[in-house]
């Protein structure tokens, strides 16, 4: 549900309330009960936090530490980028090419 900014014409009043986006605007003032008008608002504020702002950045520790478990090193990203198979042919042919 949004905040809704309202003025008051009478006393000047400037107040927020919030309430549903169907519900009707107020008519009252809270403070002295003349007509109030609604005013517009600059909306929500959005926080960046940290270096960036990621789906991932508010995950519980829990899941942080599982995704970290999940994820090869670069020694085992480096050993599976080169295929074994591709070692021993350059072996054999560098062997019976002297």
């Amino acid at each position: 549900m949004p905040t809704y900014e309202y003025d008051c014409d009478k006393c000047g009043h400037h107040f927020e309330q919030f309430q549903s986006m169907t519900a009707e605007p107020l008519k009252r003032c809270p403070k002295c009960k003349g007509k109030i008008r609604r005013a517009v608002g600059t909306g929500a504020g959005l926080i960046f936090r940290g270096s960036g702002f990621y789906q991932t950045d508010y995950r519980s520790d829990g899941y942080k530490s599982a995704a970290k478990k999940d994820v090869p090193t670069d020694a085992g990203r480096a050993e599976k980028a080169e295929k074994p198979e591709a070692k021993k042919k350059e072996s054999k042919k560098a062997s019976s090419g002297d």
